[in-house]
């Protein structure tokens, strides 16, 4: 649940990180059929090499639309015979002048490519600063793609395999359409066994007509509603398929709660969501029922942050993640509005020192989606949200900073198991407009400033909403000195917790991007090294000055 902001504190010089060397690399968009080794040979580097840069363990499972990082500042330019469509080298450029609101990442992916490329291509040496009139240089748009003739079709039969007398197995015939997620997610497995089960090398490649063994009887098929005319025997009742609650509507604020001691305030601050933590150490999910019922009980939707035994995951993280997977899946199916799968897990408090990447995170990520969707199409899927850091100096297998964790999450495809991108911003000590000017140090950093840190998590994933899991500032006025470790929001001020919560939610309520706003934290008591009360909107003396500027925020 803590943080490692505190971090940022101590340290006396943290710039943003790589910024010139991240600038120099490439970055390659996969396209259908590619292999992360015709990727390497038409860059002329090793495998291994290209696997490392992205935080790939094998058997390194790419997809389309995936972004790969091409290492070093001078790395080759691609073999001619790469594919069509590769975004290293466009065909011809146009300008693009800046307009009011505007920012990098959504201009870069109004124009097909990344941030770090648009900055590369225009010798931006600060992505987040841009002004008004500024003209850029963009890719023209591609004329449209000459007809391919695609061949026919042929059924593939699964390769042999031993017989499995504990699992009744079952085959499928591939439908236009479909994907390997989605065939996955109807038998109630993790593509990435559905893959394995077939001896699919690609998952992005599937032929209609074709074969896969599958687990169990197939489903049947949909039947065709008879005609108003035809008589069709004792009337049935046929349940409605589930209603999501939790992907209707546009933004909406909660808070992080650890009772409902206080639902009064947090109703009158206009909150529609509570967030409640859940550890799991291997019990079912119906231990955890009455958190979801008290929660709906009391009016709220509820948001779920399920951790488990990061120790668990280094003994057998494949079997570990279907496992928490499944048990993810109950918490749904017993009715979790959304749940954010995982916390901080680019610190090795969270995750095994060694195992830490954003693609071993996918893989967990992606076997919750599948559970979560299969039991409640309705649930909001959130992905864990990193820690904001530049403490690590960029990412390695025992920690790293949010900005490449990111990075690796998105090359190894978490944009396609999500709903939401879960983010965490709590190192407040300006006002929510602020893109520059903290009293610190390390004053360059981009996680000091609530702006920077949502343009560089969009750009990431242009095409989701984020959600705010956790959004807090903190201050000691009525409770106390603040320990050492966070020292740096000394100077803040009750008064300026509630005025800048309300100018985040005016920020992000306004960005057209932003799902959800969960302010950390609600009630806690909790006063220590680490002092959480001092986040908390309900003070000591039960007042709840935030609550007042949050509902006018909210409209009243």
């Amino acid at each position: 649940m803590r943080r490692l902001i505190f971090l940022l504190g101590t340290i006396i010089v943290l710039t943003t990180v790589g910024t010139s060397a991240v600038l120099a690399q490439q970055i390659h968009i996969v396209q259908a059929g590619e292999t992360l080794f015709r990727i390497a040979l038409n860059y002329g580097i090793s495998l291994a090499g290209l696997a490392d840069a992205n935080g790939l363990s094998a058997p390194y499972l790419i997809h389309a639309g995936n972004q790969i990082i091409i290492p070093g500042p001078n790395a080759p330019a691609p073999n001619p015979a790469a594919p069509a469509g590769s975004p290293q080298a466009p065909a011809s450029f146009t300008t693009h002048t800046v307009r009011p609101g505007e920012s990098l990442a959504t201009i870069a992916a109004r124009y097909g490519v990344t941030y770090l490329q648009l900055a590369s291509m225009n010798s931006l040496a600060n992505p987040d600063v841009l002004f008004v009139g500024q003209v850029l240089r963009v890719p023209a748009p591609a004329p449209p793609p000459a007809p391919v003739s695609q061949p026919p079709s042929q059924p593939v039969s699964p390769p042999p395999t031993s017989p499995q007398p504990a699992q009744q197995t079952g085959t499928y015939t591939v439908r236009g359409g479909d994907s390997l997620a989605k065939i996955a997610a109807r038998f109630n497995i993790n593509y990435f066994e559905l893959a394995k089960m077939n001896g699919i090398v690609n998952p992005d490649i599937l032929s209609v007509g074709m074969v896969l063994r599958v687990p169990g009887a197939p489903p049947p098929p949909a039947q065709p509603a008879p005609a108003p005319h035809e008589s069709t025997g004792p009337p049935v009742t046929v349940a409605p398929p589930p209603v999501s609650t939790a992907n209707t509507g546009g933004f909406e604020l909660g808070g992080q709660a650890l009772s409902f001691a206080h639902p009064g305030h947090m109703h009158n601050a206009r909150m529609t969501w509570v967030k409640r933590q859940v550890k799991w150490h291997g019990e079912p999910a119906s231990n955890f029922q009455h958190v979801i019922d008290s929660a709906h009980a009391n009016g709220f939707k509820v948001l779920l942050s399920v951790i488990g035994e990061p120790g668990a995951i280094a003994a057998n993280p494949g079997g570990y993640y279907q496992n928490f997977a499944n048990f993810l899946g109950g918490l749904a199916r017993g009715g979790a509005d959304a749940i954010e799968v995982w916390n901080e897990m680019n610190i090795d408090r969270e995750w095994p020192s060694g195992l830490i990447s954003g693609a071993n995170y996918t893989q967990m990520l992606s076997a919750a989606y599948h559970a979560i969707k299969s039991a409640n199409p309705g649930t909001l899927v959130i992905s864990g949200a990193p820690a904001p850091t530049g403490f690590f100096q960029g990412c390695s297998t025992n920690g790293g900073d949010d900005d490449c964790y990111m990075r690796q999450m998105a090359a190894a495809g978490a944009g396609n198991v999500l709903d939401c991108v879960g983010i965490h911003y709590n190192a407040g000590i300006v006002p929510p407009d602020a893109s520059s000017g903290a009293p610190v140090g390390s004053s360059g950093h981009y996680s000091w400033y609530l702006p920077r840190m949502m343009n560089l998590y969009r750009s990431f994933f242009p095409t989701k909403p984020l959600c705010f899991t956790e959004l807090g500032y903190l201050t000691g006025e009525g409770i106390g000195a603040l320990p050492s470790g966070f020292a740096w929001a000394s100077g803040n001020t009750l008064g300026e917790q509630a005025s800048w919560l309300a100018g985040a939610v005016h920020r992000l309520r306004g960005s057209g991007f932003v799902r959800m706003f969960i302010v950390w934290n609600v009630d806690s008591t909790h006063w220590s090294s680490d002092p959480q009360s001092g986040y908390a909107i309900v003070r000591p003396d039960g007042r709840c000055p935030s609550c007042d500027s949050l509902r006018a925020a909210m409209g009243g």
